[in-house]
């Protein structure tokens, strides 16, 4: 696997990424308040049916093809037209530039010769050409406007606009990439800048929920998972993967609910490449001290100080103003190259930590002397040995086991140690000797020891792993803000890749959500163009008994017309014949209208006041349920006037008093 990113340069951060999932958020916004609605209704009429279509009165507005309608003049009466719905269209005055001449004036200038402008003068060209886009731009909105009414308009949009934000995205992220390898390569050549302070991070306030501590020991990875219980940390699961095999997923890999409940992921480096250093310092709050170690770390590292990432662990002392601090020193291109293999696992360390400071705090110091811990898992048997006096640490060194002369060798290396004390002043007994190994580790150890210091040797056991890894996860949750060998750049990076990671996922929740509404739309709209191609079927089929039914019914209407009218007339002659005076004469009997009877006939002269008392009987007359026959305020009156042989001809009008008029 390869280093990681050089310093400074945040790799896989896509700057343009979260406008186009704005711009995305919006189209998917429009297109669901728009909706994707189905056509407007139609109101359809079977075939083989003489049923009016509802709210549609002129059947040749019907035939209009779709586009812009012609000037229509409905209504109007129009000459030599055999139907009363009959359009006439009238077309609209003919506009000219053009002046009259008997208008025109000497000297004034007219539009009449636009084309033969004066070269740089203001013509209608720039007119025209508005008009033209004007013209065109209708004519792109006339051939959209049939498509809307498609329910498959609006989704084909949305999948369109889908399309072209996803192009636009995968066009930044190609030429973001392009642009990083091309810096990583200009930066290739570049000489190495000065080390920065360690990361410090401010407290976040969501609450840890979980600690996963990862072990890499040559091809194995062990995973401690752990959950916060009160104010520590209990396990709950442990994985061991070897070759491989995957890591987790479920349990490394961070999600939304990391915004409320954090879940960390903290690394143990390899112990060979890290290096432990001691230094006393005055008692003073982190950040100072961090400061004074900045200062003293090119006399404390043993590389380059640019070459390098470092951190610092503090002990207090029991009494005085002075404090330890154990400084962790580890190679920049070392930390870079375990970090990719970690993230070709999928694991995004949030931490590098060191076992060793867990043992050094897990061990009882009871006495001075030399506590000596080996590596089990190291390829070369090393071990770390601290110096403990006066209840301080003193020193952190290494000592290596050779494959042969171990004891002389041994001897040699504690000496030296020892010596060193002497000239600085802490060491100032002879120490006790202490093993921390596991049994079969110690078995590999003691007898050399012994033989080497030539004295006893006191043998205890280390805390298990899993113990160790709790006081791991115990000690990065107390001290989070403070300094981490994580690389600045490492994490800013996992940190935009967590944000974009959530932005993928929720839009891409989003657009299942909204293609999962889309398929159910569809299945909808089938289902009620089933129903209706049903319903249609249906009123094919009642088409010919609906239209006899219509046909009756007319024919029953003018059956009860007919009778009707029967009956009128019947009861008017009745009434006239009831209340005609004797002596006059009925000449003319009229029932017009169905509700107009005219009356005209002669009468004696002596009989004029017998035809006003018929004419005033008459419009009272009532039929037998009690309701008036005529209405007395329509009609005409009675009239009368002389005629021949000595006789009066008179005539009246008189209007039925029906509520149902024929």
């Amino acid at each position: 696997m390869g280093r990681g990113c050089p310093p400074g340069r945040v790799r896989g951060s896509i700057p343009l990424l979260r406008p186009a999932l704005l711009l995305l958020g919006t189209a998917l916004l429009w297109a669901a308040a728009t909706g994707c609605k189905p056509s407007a209704g139609k109101n359809q009429t079977a075939a083989g049916t003489n049923a009016p279509r509802p709210g549609v009165t002129n059947a040749a507005a019907l035939r209009q093809p779709p586009g812009p309608r012609p000037n229509v003049v409905p209504g109007g009466p129009v000459r030599g037209a055999t139907h009363s719905n009959q359009m006439v269209i009238v077309r609209p005055p003919v506009r000219s530039n053009t002046v009259p001449l008997a208008l025109r004036r000497p000297g004034v200038r007219t539009n009449a010769l636009a084309g033969v402008a004066r070269a740089g003068s203001g013509t209608n060209a720039t007119t025209a050409a508005a008009s033209g886009r004007a013209n065109a731009w209708s004519g792109v909105v006339a051939k959209l406007k049939p498509l809307q009414s498609s329910p498959y308009f609006y989704p084909a949009v949305a999948v369109a606009v889908l399309c072209v934000v996803f192009g636009v995205l995968f066009l930044v992220q190609w030429l973001k990439a392009k642009s990083t390898k091309a810096g990583a390569v200009a930066a290739a050549g570049e000489a190495p800048k000065a080390a920065g302070r360690p990361v410090t991070k401010k407290k976040r306030t969501a609450p840890i929920s979980a600690c996963n501590v990862l072990q890499v020991t040559g091809d194995a990875r062990r995973l401690w998972q752990f959950s916060a219980r009160g104010r520590g940390f209990a396990l709950s699961r442990e994985q061991t993967s070897v070759g491989t095999e995957a890591l987790p997923a479920k349990a490394i890999a961070k999600d939304w609910r990391n915004l409320y409940q954090r879940r960390l992921n903290v690394a143990w480096l390899p112990p060979e490449q890290v290096f432990l250093r001691v230094a006393q310092f005055p008692a003073s709050d982190f950040a100072e001290t961090l400061s004074m170690v900045e200062l003293q770390l090119e006399k404390l590292s043993p590389m380059p100080v640019a070459q390098v990432v470092w951190s610092i662990q503090v002990l207090p002392h029991s009494e005085g103003n002075l404090q330890t601090v154990i400084v962790i020193i580890a190679a920049r291109n070392a930390v870079e190259e375990f970090l990719g293999k970690l993230e070709g696992q999928g694991f995004m360390a949030d931490r590098l930590e060191m076992p060793r400071l867990d043992l050094l705090k897990a061990s009882t110091i009871n006495n001075d002397g030399a506590w000596i811990y080996p590596e089990p898992a190291s390829a070369n048997p090393t071990a770390l040995v601290a110096w403990w006096y006066g209840g301080i640490l003193q020193n952190l060194a290494l000592i290596t086991l050779p494959p042969a002369k171990r004891a002389e060798s041994l001897k040699e290396q504690l000496l030296q140690m020892a010596w060193a004390g002497e000239l600085e002043g802490w060491v100032t007994s002879a120490p006790a000797w202490h093993l921390v190994a596991d049994p079969e580790v110690a078995a590999q150890w003691e007898p050399d020891l012994r033989e080497a210091v030539e004295q006893p040797v006191e043998v205890s056991a280390p805390p298990p792993p899993a113990a160790l890894a709790a006081m791991t996860a115990q000690r990065v949750a107390q001290s989070e803000a403070e300094a981490n060998l994580l690389p600045i750049e490492f994490s800013t990076r996992y940190q935009q890749q967590f944000v974009d990671r959530l932005w993928m996922r929720g839009l891409g929740s989003v657009i299942a959500l909204y293609l999962f509404g889309v398929m159910i739309y569809f299945a909808w709209l089938q289902f009620a163009q089933m129903g209706t191609s049903n319903v249609e079927t249906e009123v094919a089929n009642l088409g010919p008994t609906y239209t006899n039914t219509l046909q009756l019914k007319a024919r029953l209407d003018v059956l009860k017309t007919q009778q009707d009218l029967k009956s009128a007339a019947l009861d008017c002659w009745k009434a006239v014949a009831e209340l005609l005076p004797d002596g006059v004469t009925l000449e003319g009997y009229n029932f017009n209208d169905g509700k107009r009877l005219t009356l005209n006939g002669t009468a004696p002269r002596d009989q004029a006041k017998s035809l006003t008392t018929f004419d005033s009987d008459i419009r009272k007359a009532r039929l037998p349920d009690g309701q008036p026959l005529f209405d007395s305020l329509s009609g005409e009156h009675l009239t009368y006037h002389d005629s021949a042989n000595n006789l009066l001809s008179w005539s009246c009008v008189l209007e039925l008093k029906k509520e149902d008029t024929l």
